[in-house]
């Protein structure tokens, strides 16, 4: 039976858990400081997976820890609610693993050439329909991107559905409100309800879209194992929108990260899009000549990009055009044009190693 966690059912336990740290946690994170991800070889991602399956829930002791609390850790928060004209927005999403490919097609269709490359169990986020009662939309890379308008609330039902790296994950929003209850977190000895979420385990995620949350924003897991799991996928956007404005005609988010062989087992590091390497299999963006596009870029790893788009550029916030904006880690870059370029362009990062190594695809406008 699934466990669920939320307000309701954690108020009995002062609504917050506190966390041992055993020896296997301790080598969890001394591994994951002491390298980069790509040093890391397959032994220390089976242990550092180890470690973080490793780690349990004990029972809060309120009348044991409360004279070593320090008092912010001893608030309550109350649930908040929409602003005046604003509605909840409501969705089901679950953690779970699926086998995937990297480079479905095998190949670059820009430069040609076959590329060496395996499936690799990815870890992802997706969207059921509401009560979990089914699949709402594939497993994929990225999760579901959700949206709100400025003055709603975000409400997310979270369950961790995967029994195979069997890890607590979480998720943690970029960007929007929330009190320390719903910021999903691990902090250790101070970890609240939503920042360790076991496998079996359900938790509802509340989140206000105040006005200065209006544009897009990365969400991704935050747990203990947060550094590979949302390597491996655990990541996607908000958009959260002013009802005012209007809409594009086509939008896209693009999340630029990489996927690293003690991850994949792939000989050498891709750089890809949306969990694609190499045009033809990243996103081909399709617009129309007359259209409103809007393209959201998002840096998911830890990695400067400059994304680049041929026979087009834009206006940057200070009215400057620009065709080659910097994106850095967990940073946003949005472009909005009017389309007027009809044929087949390349988008890519021209960062010359990631741009080699997969990160680009096809942009296509029909006339």
């Amino acid at each position: 039976m699934t466990k669920k966690l939320d307000d309701t059912n954690l108020k009995g336990v002062d609504r917050r858990d506190f966390l041992s740290l055993g020896a296997g946690a301790a080598g969890l994170f001394c591994a994951l400081s002491a390298k980069d991800i790509s040093n890391l070889s397959s032994r220390d991602v089976k242990n550092i997976d180890a470690a973080a399956a490793s780690l349990k829930r004990p029972k809060f002791k309120a009348k044991a820890a409360a004279a070593t609390l320090d008092p912010v850790d001893r608030y309550d928060f109350d649930t908040p609610d929409p602003a005046p004209g604003g509605q909840v927005r409501e969705y089901w999403i679950q953690a779970t693993t699926v086998l995937w490919d990297p480079i479905p097609t095998g190949k670059d269709a820009w430069m040609g050439g076959k590329q060496a490359h395996k499936k690799f169990r990815a870890f992802v986020y997706q969207l059921m329909t509401p009560g979990f009662a089914s699949t709402a939309g594939v497993a994929q890379m990225p999760g579901p991107t959700l949206q709100a308008d400025v003055g709603d609330v975000l409400r997310v039902h979270f369950r961790n559905a995967d029994m195979t790296l069997n890890q607590p994950v979480t998720m943690h929003p970029h960007g929007v409100r929330y009190t320390p209850d719903y910021d999903g977190t691990y902090l250790g000895d101070f970890t609240r309800a939503g920042g360790f979420i076991a496998p079996g385990e359900e938790f509802t995620y509340t989140w206000e879209c105040l006005p200065e949350s209006e544009g897009v924003w990365p969400y991704h897991d935050h747990g203990p194992n947060h550094v590979l799991n949302s390597a491996r996928g655990l990541f996607g956007a908000i958009i959260i929108r002013d009802p005012a404005k209007p809409r594009p005609d086509r939008e896209v988010c693009l999340h630029l990260h990489s996927l690293a062989p003690p991850i994949t087992g792939t000989p050498s590091m891709l750089h890809a899009i949306n969990g694609r390497a190499f045009a033809g299999n990243t996103p081909t963006i399709r617009a129309k000549v007359g259209q409103t596009v809007a393209i959201h870029v998002l840096g998911m790893n830890s990695d400067f990009h400059t994304w680049h788009l041929h026979g087009h550029r834009w206006p940057d916030e200070a009215g400057a055009f620009v065709d080659s904006p910097a994106v850095g880690p967990s940073e946003v870059i949005s472009i909005r044009y009017t389309e007027d370029n009809p044929g087949r362009f390349l988008y890519h990062c021209h960062v010359s190693s990631h741009m080699d190594a997969g990160m680009a695809g096809w942009y296509l406008v029909e006339k």
